[in-house]
């Protein structure tokens, strides 16, 4: 197939797009802003049946969202085939594996001269962003991942989807992996948006490799350390991480699990309440917020408004920068108005830090 010139550039209302060379073929990149200093630029990675504008636009078009970008670029990454307007794979195209789309970023970041990035994934995309962080720690400073799933599917998932495939179509399976039972009966105008958007808008035989593709992932292998043993002694994200779900979405389970996986110092789960499987599109207010007091821990923003802060303590904590050595962070542990955190521990103690969000 021909793809884009590899140094076309287009210029749009959103961003500047790029098709990036990657070692596992070409990447789609839509760039917003430019790189503020030594920043970290925010890097997002949508799931299987969406690309990076009917993942994400609803969230980076909210208005509070507009104080970050001001503070940070966003790189917006669609996965191979799944841009609006993508052309069809040839026949007999080998898509590339989870751990091979999460081996193509490098390429992205060297290419756009990027030092180290924030990461926004969704469903499939928090779990390729998941994998590059393990593979990559010092070029990822943070992640928000939402509906992530570390587990590989067990052979009864794998029979199950088999046998769903051959009595649904594709469009069917998508929507169940993004909406709960409750979501899909209830037919709401959220759930006829995006079920003519993935049947109408991606490509299906390129939707149908990146589900193929998701469905064949391995497991991530993450354990939680051992208190008082340090984190080398096992595979983990090493950097500080917020795991979102909606207390409806088919994700709760897999997400818990990832939580109890995590090292719980630099782990925060967030339960959103009265929210399904796309808690960035339903709920960007608040998710907004959470993101807001997310990247102020990590020493980022110190000035921004918190319109729902109730309260708030604060500790010295250090960790590494990228690119110029060690450098001390602010590190907040703050109730905002409807987040409630849940149990409240010692910083000390390993008991993970749990949201709940009511709406």
């Amino acid at each position: 197939m021909a793809f884009v010139d590899l140094h076309h550039v287009v210029c749009t209302f959103t961003g500047v797009e790029h098709d990036i060379e990657t070692p596992h073929g070409v990447l789609h990149v839509t760039m917003r802003g430019s790189p503020k200093g030594n920043r970290p630029v925010i890097l997002t990675y949508h799931d299987i049946g969406l690309n990076h504008k009917s993942c994400f636009n609803a969230l980076f078009n909210f208005e509070d969202m507009q104080e970050i970008t001001h503070h940070f670029a966003v790189c917006h990454v669609d996965a191979p085939g799944q841009q609006e307007g993508a052309p069809p794979f040839p026949s007999g195209y080998q898509y590339p594996s989870m751990d091979e789309l999460a081996e193509m970023l490098p390429a992205v970041l060297t290419h756009l001269n990027l030092r180290s990035v924030i990461g926004i994934g969704v469903g499939a995309g928090a779990y390729i962003l998941a994998k590059f962080a393990l593979d990559q720690p010092e070029l990822v400073e943070g992640l928000m991942l939402i509906n992530v799933d570390p587990c590989a599917k067990g052979w009864i998932d794998w029979a199950a989807t088999k046998l769903s495939g051959w009595t649904s179509n594709l469009v069917d399976i998508v929507m169940t992996h993004h909406f709960s039972h409750d979501e899909l009966q209830a037919d709401q105008e959220i759930i006829q948006t995006y079920r003519l958007h993935i049947a109408q808008d991606i490509n299906p035989d390129n939707l149908s490799l990146f589900v193929n593709s998701y469905n064949s992932r391995r497991d991530l292998d993450i354990e939680r350390p051992v208190p008082g043993m340090s984190e080398d002694t096992v595979d983990t994200l090493k950097c500080p991480v917020l795991l979102v779900v909606g207390d409806s979405s088919p994700a709760v389970e897999a997400v818990v699990e990832c939580n109890a996986r995590l090292n719980p110092t630099r782990t925060t789960l967030l339960k959103m309440a009265d929210c399904g499987g796309l808690p960035q599109v339903v709920q960007p207010g608040k998710l907004t917020e959470a993101f807001k007091y997310f990247v102020q821990g990590m020493g980022y923003m110190p000035t921004a408004s918190m319109t729902r802060l109730a309260r708030s303590r604060t500790h010295s904590a250090s960790s590494v920068g990228s690119g110029d050595g060690a450098k001390s962070r602010s590190h907040t542990n703050t109730h905002i108005d409807g987040m409630a955190t849940t149990p409240e521990a010692d910083d000390s103690s390993p008991t993970p830090r749990t949201m709940e969000v009511s709406c």
